[in-house]
């Protein structure tokens, strides 16, 4: 969806195997205590799997990219217009904000999709939706879309700039979700979960002297995909690979104020089915995320161990912004992945099918 245009002539990032840095390491040899702080993180993180981020995000299997857009759109003019910039493929975010592919309204015209799913995830913001099957609408400010492109899909999405006494902001995630083989040339389908019925949670902090902290300092996740600490989330639509509880598909989008902590919980089924999941995060905002001890500081993603508890802790100062993180979770497809801008397919024969339908 998002970006299908820049990358036509591009390879999606590689999809790291589910064993990929996942050996096994020891703590009992550990002589002090900063040295048993440092492995039991590496327990936690994969080792070889911190790195800097860059968009799109390298996303593991079942996963195959993930885009985190971030404008700061001016006031519209009552036609829901930005000042064009660009030559219509603008991604500088010159300015504080990028054009695309819109010409005066931002956003991704009409274009086509086939053999996967694409998930947007609205933080803030507005995009108005058409597509061939009939769907259109506007969503946004928390909302999410999700979409099985399947046999194929065209649509468009635009970022309207609809406030004209103030700015329009936009934050929000595309995130392509890969189909099984079988599931490539399903029927389309489409599912709309309302910011007023996604689950969100909120976690108590404890502060240094024992008392409640504030609910403006409390840790949050919002649960889109796969359950967490309790939240069941709305479904998928029915031929997603998330449609199937063993493949423990999860997104989740979680913000850790100053002095604010969260436990990601290792994934529900055994450990030798467990260790199959591949589960990554992605630091976003904010100066410093610790996990399990060790401290992410900057635009930062890392593999995580699913079998494991992660606690994840907010900035240890005062007074610093958030971190905001991105998890995503999934058993792998682990089928051959052809792709070419807007279509994802298994072999480059049926690639070609796709641009010759």
């Amino acid at each position: 969806m998002l970006l299908s245009l820049l990358l036509v002539a591009t390879a999606l990032p590689r999809a790291a195997s589910p064993d990929e840095g996942s050996a096994e390491l020891s703590c009992d040899d550990a002589a002090t205590p900063e040295s048993a702080s440092a492995c039991a993180a590496a327990a936690v993180i994969l080792p070889g799997s911190r790195k800097p981020l860059h968009a799109p995000f390298e996303t593991p299997d079942p996963f195959l990219m993930a885009v985190y857009h971030k404008d700061a759109y001016p006031a519209g003019d009552g036609l829901m217009q930005a000042p064009r910039r660009g030559n219509g493929a603008d991604f500088s975010g010159q300015g504080g904000y990028s054009m695309y592919h819109g010409d005066r309204v931002p956003g991704f015209p009409q274009h086509p999709h086939r053999g996967f799913e694409t998930i947007t995830a609205t933080l803030q913001g507005y995009i108005d939706h058409t597509d061939s099957q009939g769907w259109s609408g506007r969503y946004g400010e928390g909302d999410l879309q999700w979409m099985t492109a399947g046999r194929g899909v065209v649509h468009g999405e635009m970022f309207p700039l609809i406030h004209t006494d103030r700015p329009n902001p936009t934050r929000f995630f595309q995130i392509w979700l890969n189909l099984p083989p079988e599931s490539k040339m399903a029927e389309p389908a489409f599912v709309m979960h309302w910011a007023s019925e996604i689950p969100t949670l909120s976690i108590p902090s404890t502060a240094a002297h024992g008392s409640s902290s504030s609910s403006s300092s409390n840790a949050s996740a919002i649960v889109w995909a796969g359950p967490l600490l309790g939240a069941t989330p709305l479904g998928p639509p029915p031929d997603s690979w998330a449609a199937r509880p063993e493949n423990a598909v999860a997104v989740w989008f979680v913000s850790l104020p100053a002095g604010s902590s969260l436990t990601l919980p290792p994934v529900n089924i055994s450990n030798e089915e467990a260790r199959r999941i591949n589960r990554a995060l992605y630091l976003l905002e904010g100066d410093e995320l610790s996990v399990g001890g060790e401290t992410l500081t900057g635009r930062t993603t890392c593999r995580l161990d699913p079998t494991k508890s992660a606690l994840l802790r907010g900035p240890a100062a005062a007074g610093a912004p958030p971190a905001e993180a991105l998890v995503l979770q999934g058993r792998p497809i682990g089928a051959p992945v052809a792709q070419r801008g807007p279509f994802v397919m298994n072999t480059q024969a049926e690639i070609q099918q796709a641009y010759g339908a």
